[in-house]
């Protein structure tokens, strides 16, 4: 017999997806029609705290601006039993940092589409005047197909025009360390840039399998994305193309009108270019074969990326 507490109103849960500092995410039945759906919840030790539900309901207005396939599906943020919590779209639990523990070779076979429908997520939310500030491997849901959904919109913002970009002050950096542009790390205006910049250190880890700086402490490491030179992926992928390592370079130039001026930009580009001098195979072991309860590309589970504390990178916000 199922228990009280297996419940959050109608939603029965069925199986801890997640855990993280401040959030867990279950995979949940609701009982009426026995859909299953993906809860993000806020542990005991949050509940009350008022920052933590206005982080949370402010991750829910942010994603139901945002219809697109390419961007995992909020449906509704309610309190239950005096937990706070929101109700999305159930997908795969293999985020880009988890199969790059395998290596690059693990998504490289399919790496084409997997770029182009993450920067379609990307281009959609910029569509619609939000900047996701927190763009890193973690926040990319993939599937077996090579399928991919954006997550995690905690820090999104809508972008600033007129007077409030005129007067714009921020009193803290937001974004995660490894992944920042030169723009968040000053504290100065973010637009569309600002995560093409993300972007371009995402693509350096996926077919490098590393991020493009590192740093032997956090300030270190944010002065890297500052002052250090731009590596060529190369440099650790012979495989890689010279077109799909200078598209790179450019979206991680240190000055904002150096890169592709917008996703739509990139995405024109990215389609011209073949992103690896030989055709990298599927490897004999999928990365997705040891994903617990993943069950294929018509029946996955999800995670959501905004409690994945696993990368040693934590967010600065």
């Amino acid at each position: 017999m199922t228990k009280t507490r297996d419940f959050l109103g109608p939603y029965r849960l069925t199986r801890l997806i997640r855990a993280g500092s401040t959030c867990d995410v279950w995979e949940a039945i609701e009982e009426n029609d026995q859909k299953r759906f993906a809860l993000k919840l806020l542990k005991p030790n949050s509940r009350d705290n008022k920052n933590e539900i206005a982080a949370l309901k402010h991750e829910y207005a942010v994603a139901s601006d945002l219809n697109s396939p390419r961007i995992i599906r909020f449906y509704d943020f309610r309190i239950e039993s005096g937990t706070p919590f929101v109700v999305m779209e159930l997908f795969s639990e293999l985020n880009m940092k988890q199969a790059l523990r395998r290596g690059p070779e693990s998504l490289a076979y399919m790496l084409d589409k997997i770029i182009t429908q993450a920067a379609e997520g990307l281009y959609f939310m910029h569509t619609k005047n939000w900047l996701h500030l927190d763009v890193k491997p973690d926040n990319f849901l993939v599937s077996r197909d090579g399928e991919v959904k954006l997550i995690d919109f905690n820090i999104a913002e809508k972008k600033k025009t007129g007077l409030t970009k005129l007067f714009h002050s921020s009193k803290m950096a937001k974004g995660t360390r490894s992944y920042m542009s030169p723009e968040q790390i000053r504290r100065k205006v973010c637009d569309e840039r600002s995560d093409i910049y993300s972007f371009g250190c995402v693509l350096y880890e996926v077919c490098t399998g590393k991020p493009p700086f590192t740093g032997n402490t956090p300030n270190d490491l944010l002065n890297q994305h500052l002052t250090a030179s731009i590596p060529s992926p190369i440099v650790h992928n012979s495989n890689v193309s010279k077109d799909f390592a200078d598209l790179i370079r450019k979206m991680m130039a240190k000055k904002a009108d150096s890169r592709p001026a917008s996703m739509w930009e990139f995405l024109k580009q990215i389609r011209t270019i073949e992103l690896f001098k030989k055709r990298p195979r599927m490897p004999e072991v999928s990365v997705f074969d040891n994903m617990p309860g993943i069950r294929g590309a018509d029946d996955l589970l999800r995670k959501d990326g905004g409690v994945d504390n696993e990368n040693d990178d934590e967010p600065t916000s």
